[in-house]
């Protein structure tokens, strides 16, 4: 998230919550596609974390963005910490650790949002390259420690590292460590909500599967082929995980509103300032009787702003993020929002996506969460290997892109984008896979040549 909200709008009771959630739906023909991109900065010369400060850090690779594309800069006291187009939407952002992302406008179509990806990555180059920064396509960090990494400046990463430990043994990792990519897209009604959130949760592993990119810890194999993914599972299950509850029936906005209620509180901001209040229920602000808030209630800001804080597999805002998806290289980037728009912009692809995976019980999904970030297409679901789950996913979605008939100026349509998925369904090979193959064998052991490989 680009930039905490500042709304003093009062928010009297639950009722207005669901209301504000539920003003999300949009006819379809305003829905929109926004892709949010991650990635890891390294130095050039020694492959090692960019620092904040100094004279080819982070500040200077904002300012110097500032410069190239002239966004507004996005301030926290005298501390740059990001850039927003207030014309077109789109944000740049800092995650804890550096990683440096991209929040892309909303657009209506796959050929926007990568002619989008492919114009930032062309400018943060252009910027980087003289500071001696490069970009790394990763869904984790491959080589340094966790004291190796550095820590952005703003007030929020602050209050949620320090809580971080007490409630998860990898919250500190997924914080400072991790890298994704993911795709925000809108719903017209409470029943689409639903559908889209339902289909998206049982599906989320396989994207996970699909886009596994995370196999190196500190220079070495850690097991996993997405550790980013197995990261979340124990960082705050209280804030995470596959929503058991969305599938249960009368699930609508109302019960998602509970759910937010009930998780802890990370901050409120008051002006500039962020007021540590981790643990804490927002009912309790809700209802003014806050013991760390005396007096106060709740406003719209603090609403929105605490539901940037969940992080199930699926979000729920006025629109939904899907987020099991690694980093990766610059070729995948436009396949993450091209399968889950062909998946959900399409009404016969999400209908038959719901068909292929209503059956599913709250038990096969969570196994299957839980044995992706291990075995990727390896994995199954009530018997079924996962590879061919994602040959039917990944035809309905491709079914869905050609039935949205939209080309670019040389004829060709969306499905273009999954070219790069092919692959791993054909080969039943996550990209983590190629990685470990590379690192046992031509790489000799070294996780050095991955920043020339996953470089943009």
């Amino acid at each position: 998230m680009a930039r905490d909200t500042l709304d003093a709008t009062p928010i009297v009771d639950r009722d207005e919550l669901v209301a504000w959630m539920e003003q999300g739906s949009k006819p379809v023909r305003a829905f929109r596609i926004g892709t949010e991109h991650e990635k890891i900065p390294f130095t050039l010369a020694r492959h090692e974390p960019v620092p904040y400060e100094g004279p080819k850090g982070i500040r200077q690779l904002l300012e110097g963005m500032r410069m190239l594309l002239g966004w507004e800069p996005i301030m926290e006291g005298p501390t740059i910490i990001g850039l927003a187009d207030v014309t077109g939407g789109g944000a740049i952002s800092l995650e804890p650790g550096g990683q440096f992302e991209l929040s892309g406008a909303p657009v209506s179509t796959i050929h926007e949002t990568c002619a989008e990806l492919n114009a930032h990555l062309a400018q943060v180059r252009e910027v980087a390259m003289p500071l001696g920064i490069g970009f790394l396509g990763i869904g984790m960090s491959p080589k340094w420690t966790r004291s190796e990494t550095p820590v952005m400046p703003k007030g929020r990463y602050k209050i949620m590292a320090n809580y971080m430990p007490k409630v998860g043994s990898l919250g500190l990792d997924m914080m400072f460590r991790t890298c994704t990519v993911q795709v925000n897209l809108d719903f017209s009604s409470e029943a689409d909500m639903v559908k889209k959130l339902r289909v998206g949760l049982a599906l989320q592993p396989v994207a996970t599967a699909l886009f596994a990119n995370s196999p190196f810890t500190e220079g070495k194999p850690n097991g996993f082929l997405s550790f980013r993914s197995e990261i979340w599972r124990d960082t705050d299950n209280e804030r995470s995980g596959m929503l058991p509850f969305a599938f249960e029936e009368g699930f609508g906005f109302e019960q998602y509103v509970d759910y937010a209620l009930d998780v802890p509180m990370y901050f409120v901001k008051r002006g500039d300032a962020y007021v540590d209040v981790a643990g804490t229920s927002f009912r309790d602000l809700l209802a003014g009787r806050h013991p760390l808030l005396p007096g106060e209630t709740a406003t719209l800001s603090d609403w929105i702003n605490h539901l940037s804080t969940i992080f199930p597999e699926v979000r729920l805002k006025r629109f939904l993020e899907m987020r099991g998806a690694d980093a990766g290289p610059w070729a995948k980037l436009c396949a993450l929002p091209a399968f889950w728009v062909g998946l959900l912009y399409d009404q016969q692809s999400l209908d038959a996506a719901w068909d292929l995976v209503k059956d599913w019980s709250a038990q096969e999904r969570q196994k299957l969460r839980d044995d992706v970030p291990r075995l990727a297409l390896k994995a199954e679901i009530g018997g079924r290997p996962l590879r061919e789950v994602a040959r039917s996913v990944l035809g309905l979605s491709q079914a869905g892109l050609k039935r949205r008939g939209f080309h670019d100026r040389l004829g060709r349509d969306e499905t273009r984008f999954l070219e790069p998925l092919e692959e791993a369904v054909l080969t039943g090979r996550s990209p983590a896979e190629g990685l470990l193959e590379k690192f046992h064998g031509e790489w000799d052991g070294s996780v050095e040549p991955v920043f020339q490989a996953l470089a943009y």
